[in-house]
């Protein structure tokens, strides 16, 4: 594949020993079918920018010979740089790993499978240059299946809740962050390993963009609704107080109305006397109230799992390897990176 490069200063800010003024993460996981066709869009992209760029891939322990095509494009492009982990551990913090990699002054972000356009990344730098310190993504006209667009409208608002900051579509992985926001991200060491909740979290500015948005090129999603459903609950108890709180007044709720229904079947008994169907429903209630003390006792359980991983320390990524043009500089210590949990 033949790429034409806008000068010496692109090639040369991701090779050399000058820091580019954009850096491109991208995180691979089995994207081989369609690896090629986006690494043309990206280049052609890239080429067309006003500034000098890496692109960043980090392959997340992928099986179908990913990591094979993505060393074989830094053989041709001076800009890549791959970074291939030692096992899966999730889109985020693979992410997490080439944010670590990084060097430009400005870091995108953005998913392999060409549903967020390479082309729209002008418009996000033009949202750094105008002062913003993250810009997001809203995808427009989404070509997703109706249960996939209402799952991440729920997770996105969950996550808006959590942190504080609005944000309408973050599931949208198309998304540009300043050096200053990756840098507290990556020093964070947070257990809740949610990329753009941390960022917003951390940035003085944030912004949205809506983008156009388009079918994937080959694959499928590895989000699921079970995934959907896991990742919202991270999101409420590894960035809020909320969720252990409402159990709380819940379980106060439930006294109150425990003590009220009590006094009521003691009146029902002295006036009326035994009945048989006032057994079963007592045997209803109790019920319902063993079902939310299990799951009060479950929601503990999670705020102390998190308490567990943060005391093994447990490193979120190891990186098995770098190649590119930009290896020999000197890559971060594993043993010293961030101790997140996998997602």
């Amino acid at each position: 594949m033949r790429r034409e490069t806008d000068g010496s200063a692109a090639a040369g800010g991701a090779a050399g020993g000058e820091p580019p003024a954009v850096s491109i993460v991208v995180p691979v996981f089995n994207e081989a079918a369609g690896l090629a066709r986006f690494d043309a869009r990206l280049a052609a992209a890239c080429d067309r920018l006003d500034r000098s760029a890496e692109v960043v891939y980090v392959d997340d322990g992928s099986r179908d010979g990913s990591l094979e095509i993505l060393t074989a494009i830094t053989a041709r492009d001076p800009r890549v740089l791959v970074v291939a982990l030692a096992r899966n551990v999730g889109q985020h913090a693979a992410v997490l790993a080439g944010f670590a990699h990084a060097r430009g002054d400005v870091v995108v972000t953005i998913d392999a499978d060409l549903q967020n356009p390479p082309e729209e990344i002008p418009r996000l730098l033009a949202e750094i240059d105008a002062g913003y310190d993250v810009v997001g993504t809203r995808r427009a006209a989404r070509v997703d299946p109706f249960s996939r667009r209402v799952l991440s409208a729920t997770v996105s608002r969950l996550a808006s809740r959590a942190v504080g900051v609005p944000m309408t579509d973050c599931g949208s992985m198309l998304r540009a962050y300043r050096r200053s926001v990756v840098d507290a991200v990556v020093q964070l060491a947070d257990r809740a390993l949610f990329i753009p909740a941390l960022a917003a979290w951390v940035a003085a500015r944030p912004t949205e963009i809506a983008i156009t948005h388009g079918p994937r090129v080959a694959g499928r999603s590895r989000y699921s609704p079970l995934r959907f459903m896991r990742l919202g609950f991270d999101l409420m108890t590894g960035f809020s107080l909320l969720p252990i709180q409402l159990v709380s007044l819940a379980g106060i709720g439930v006294s109150l109305v425990g003590t009220g229904f009590g006094i009521y079947l003691l009146f029902r008994r002295l006036v009326l006397g035994p009945e048989s169907e006032g057994l079963f429903t007592l045997f209803a209630i109790l019920f319902v109230f063993l079902g939310l003390l299990i799951f009060a006792v479950g929601l503990v359980g999670e705020y102390v799992g998190r308490i567990y991983a943060e005391v093994r320390r447990r490193p979120s990524y190891v990186v098995r390897a770098v190649y590119g043009a930009s290896r020999a500089r000197s890559a971060p210590d594993a043993a010293q990176e961030p101790a997140c949990p996998s997602s």
